[in-house]
Order: structure tokens, then sequence, then C-alpha cells
């Protein structure tokens, strides 16, 4: 399931592409079609994330809400001025990566294949929504949430939510920490409750933990309120690097290379690490945790798997 970082990276993108444009709005595959109607020929005036739910805002008052879920995914595309990645959701090829096409392959921004922008491409699949201008065009499929709302109903739905790290809003941190230490429930639970903080998923959940030292199996009510404000910190710092790269990344430099630390010219020029340094305990149970050696395990948590060193998150 996309986090919270990739719904921004969405929302910014929708912003840029479609906002203040007039869209022509359907529903080829038919489930969305009454919806669809509503917002057809409407004007998208703000996109904004919050957790793992987008909300395009369209001239009319309805807001187009969306959650991925786990199979969902956007696919876009256009002419030669339409500057949009060719796809972010699910299914990704790396990990929490979208995927950017070839100038010239004709399945994203480019000049499909070098002739001029002819519109839309026929859909292909289930496209529950299609959103087009007159330079490009956004596809939904799989979605497990795609809605025409009222601005309160957009409202209703974020009361439902925790606060988003990556709005960091003042209070923020201390709500955060009340939401924790009023729970019972072990802290690795309560960070994939997207009541008690929007956005986190599984990568971001174990990765967190481990870089705080945090046993994951400790209750929420055991986490001093000092500690829960540094983890809140933490995810805020690392959620928005992963705005900025487009994919997660928890490592330090220092795990970018076979040899145990990045090159001063890999530094110098940004790049980043190989997908097998890009985490420290995240989908490397059975191998040795970076830091001190221990085999990092893995156990099944409120249906997902959790990763984490037994060692340096022990509990004190």
């Amino acid at each position: 399931m996309p986090e919270g970082h990739s719904v921004r990276r969405l929302a910014r993108q929708f912003g840029d592409v479609f906002g203040g444009r007039r869209l022509t709005v359907s529903s080829p595959q038919g489930r969305f079609s009454g919806g669809a109607a509503l917002l057809d020929g409407r004007t998208l005036l703000v996109a904004e994330a919050h957790g793992k739910h987008l909300f395009l805002h369209f001239d009319n008052t309805l807001v187009l809400h969306v959650h991925l879920g786990l199979y969902g995914a956007w696919s876009f595309g256009g002419d030669s001025t339409f500057a949009g990645s060719s796809s972010i959701g699910a299914p990704r090829r790396v990990g929490e990566r979208e995927t950017f096409p070839d100038a010239n392959d004709g399945d994203g921004a480019g000049t499909n294949g070098g002739s001029a922008y002819a519109g839309p491409p026929d859909p292909v699949g289930a496209v529950r929504v299609r959103l087009a201008s007159s330079n490009g065009w956004a596809d939904l499929r799989g979605a497990t949430t795609c809605e025409a709302i009222t601005a309160a109903e957009a409202d209703a739905v974020l009361a439902r939510l925790g606060p988003d790290p990556l709005r960091n809003l003042r209070g923020d941190a201390g709500r955060f920490a009340a939401n924790l230490q009023g729970r019972k429930t072990p802290v690795a639970a309560l960070l994939m409750d997207q009541k008690i903080i929007a956005g986190v998923g599984n990568v971001y959940r174990a990765e967190v933990l481990f870089r705080r030292r945090i046993d994951p199996w400790l209750p929420g009510t055991a986490l001093p309120d000092a500690e829960a404000r540094k983890l809140w910190r933490d995810v805020v710092t690392v959620m928005n690097d992963g705005v900025a790269d487009g994919r997660i990344i928890t490592t330090t430099p220092r795990y970018w290379s076979e040899h145990g630390k990045a090159t001063a010219a890999a530094l110098k020029n940004g790049t980043f690490p190989a997908r097998d340094n890009a985490h420290y305990v995240y989908k490397r149970d059975g191998m040795p945790c970076r830091v001190c050696g221990t085999t990092v395990l893995i156990a099944e948590l409120a249906g997902r798997k959790l990763y984490w060193c037994p060692f340096c998150q022990q509990q004190a």
C-alpha cells in the first residue's frame, strides 16, 4: 500500500498538471459513472493529501476522495508540456518509488512515440475514473475508495484521522504522543492505526522504530512522552525525505555501498542507495542487523509483517 509520502506527491502532481484546469471526468469501467457525471466539466481548484487519503476539490464544492488501498494506482500521460510521472501507487516496480516513462515511449509524459498528441489513449483495464485536460490525462485503477463527496463529508473523513507528519501542525506532536499513551496496544500496531497517526505504513513503521531503538511490542502506555515526541519528529523527517526522493530511504549514507560507507562522489551527486541498502530492518528477516549483527526477526502483527532487531530494540 502506498504510504503517506506517495500520496503527498500525488497531490502535488495533480496540482501541477491539473490545477486551475477544466477537466473531462469519465468512468470507462462504469463503476463511478454517477460521480464522474457530477465532476465532469468542472475546474480542479486544490489537490491535497492527508495520510493515505487524496482529496481533489472542484469548483462546484464537490471533492473526489480517493484511497488507493493495496491495489490502487494512478497512471498519467500527455503531450510534451505535461510534466507527470507515469505511475504512482501499486503495483510499483521498486518498493515505494513511482515509475517514469522514457521520453518517447508513448506511455506517459512525452510525445507519444514522436507523433503529435491526439488525446488520451483508449482505456486499458478497469479504469475507475479518468481525468483529462487538453494536454494530458490521469487514470485510476483498483482503488479501495473512489467517491464524489461534499466538503462537509471530506471534513468528516479528516476528523477520523490522526495527525499527518507531512503537515506537522502546531500541537500534532503532543496529539500523537497522547494517542499512543492512551492505548495498551503494542506501539508497532499503533503506528499502523490511521486514527493514531495518518500516513505511516509497514515500511516506515519498521524503520522508525528501529531508528529510535524502540521495542515494537512495547505498549503505547509505556512509551515516555519525550520518546513519543522524538518518534514523531523522526517520522516527520523520514517521510519528508520520502516526498523529496520519491522512495523510502531510512539508512544513512554509510550503508549505501558494498563496503559499508558511501563514496564521496556518490554523496556529492546525491546518488540513491541500491534497494537492498535503503532500509535497516524492513524485509531483512534472517539477515544480520546492520548495526549489531543480530539476526533480524519477523512476526505477524495486526495482519502485517513486522521486522525488528531483538538486540537493538530490546525493552529497557
